[in-house]
């Protein structure tokens, strides 16, 4: 029997590389003799690049760049896979919410600018590929930071540089692009809002990131002046372009600054690694994540697996893992097998605090199932 394990992260539990050791080391005492093959993956957001690494062989590479605040450098680094020459950036990395207190959480004053100088890092290092996860980011300044430390310049009407901040994009009057072309550069984006509106990227993110309703309206005002101003002077129409308002409108206008293509997350992982190979000659496909809902059948890293499985051997078999399971009909789901974790009645605390021992204990009814049928 071969088997292909790929999970997600459990959000506040387990890594992605985690859940799926736990998963083979079980299926390995319930079939013995079994090829299991594990494969840590996810959709752009959290752990994305650590599960790519972990697969390629890929290391960190270490640096100091700006933090999310101007004044503040901070630790940083970017993936690097050398026989690839694939370079990996995360924007969490540089500019995230994790490297902020609540407190100082304020879109209209943090920047992308230390996003730009991994991204640069990376160039430097004669990278052959860029590919950037965009989740997590504390920023709504339209990749501008960014597009900064990269060369591009930001001029107001009296010629002069803006400064760093999703508060500065309303002073832009001209824009000057740098001399260089960076490799070919892939944004991973999960989700599919406009940069503008009602769903874009300052009325839906920015509140996450810090912004009361009025740093909201005025971010929407310097994101539009940004847009049109973007049409105006290079002929791109970005505001409604799915996925534009991802990242604070970075993975939109990095369109423009990075010459990036905007790819759904799980599809660009899936892809480096390979994975329909994978599955080809394999039996059963296992995947999992902390929730499995509705919304994991659209999308979503589990969404992709399962999928991407089916295309590459229809008569592959599948299970879920999960947390907690409230998709309202499996059966339609075509899913061979779905199994929530642990209890629902033992607390959240509780179930996450032992995640390791409860994803084995699935795996073990899992294959329990499958010998009795």
């Amino acid at each position: 029997m071969k088997w292909v394990v790929a999970f997600d992260s459990f959000k506040g539990s387990l890594s992605a590389q985690s859940a799926c050791a736990i998963a083979a080391k079980q299926l390995a005492l319930s079939f013995p003799g079994s090829s299991i093959l594990t494969l840590p993956v996810g959709d752009g957001g959290e752990g994305t690049i650590d599960a790519i690494l972990a697969s390629l062989a890929g290391q960190w590479i270490s640096t100091e760049v700006v933090g999310p605040l101007p004044d503040r450098r901070v630790k940083s680094q970017f993936g690097w896979c050398d026989r690839e020459r694939l370079a990996l950036v995360e924007l969490a990395a540089a500019s995230g919410l994790p490297l902020l207190t609540l407190d100082q959480r304020n879109p209209m004053k943090t920047t992308t600018f230390g996003t730009g100088q991994l991204i640069r890092a990376a160039w430097e290092e004669n990278a052959e590929k860029i590919v950037i996860g965009a989740g997590g980011s504390a920023t709504v300044d339209g990749g501008v930071g960014a597009a900064m430390a990269l060369g591009w310049s930001f001029l107001d009407p009296a010629g002069q540089s803006i400064g760093l901040g999703g508060g500065e994009l309303g002073r832009i009057d001209r824009i000057l692009p740098p001399p260089f072309q960076l490799p070919p550069v892939e944004i991973l984006c999960d989700v599919t809002n406009p940069l503008l509106g009602p769903r874009g990227a300052a009325a839906v993110f920015g509140p996450q990131k810090g912004a009361t309703q009025e740093m909201v309206n005025e971010l929407e005002r310097g994101l539009t002046h940004l847009s049109e101003l973007v049409h105006q002077q290079f002929g791109m129409e970005l505001a409604e372009v799915p996925g534009a308002g991802a990242a604070g409108g970075f993975s939109g206008f990095g369109m423009l600054w990075f010459g990036a293509r905007l790819i759904p997350g799980i599809d660009e992982v899936l892809s480096i690694l390979q994975f329909e190979q994978m599955c080809r000659d394999a039996d059963w496909i296992l995947t999992g994540e902390g929730s499995f809902d509705d919304q994991s059948l659209s999308g979503k890293a589990v969404s992709g697996v399962l999928a991407a499985a089916r295309k590459a051997n229809p008569d592959i078999r599948t299970a879920v893992l999960a947390g907690k399971v409230s998709l309202t009909d499996t059966s339609s789901a075509g899913l061979d097998r779905v199994i929530e974790i642990s209890p629902r009645d033992l607390p959240v605390d509780m179930a996450i605090a032992q995640a390791d021992k409860w994803l084995a204990r699935a795996v073990d009814r899992l294959a329990a199932e499958i010998k009795r049928a």
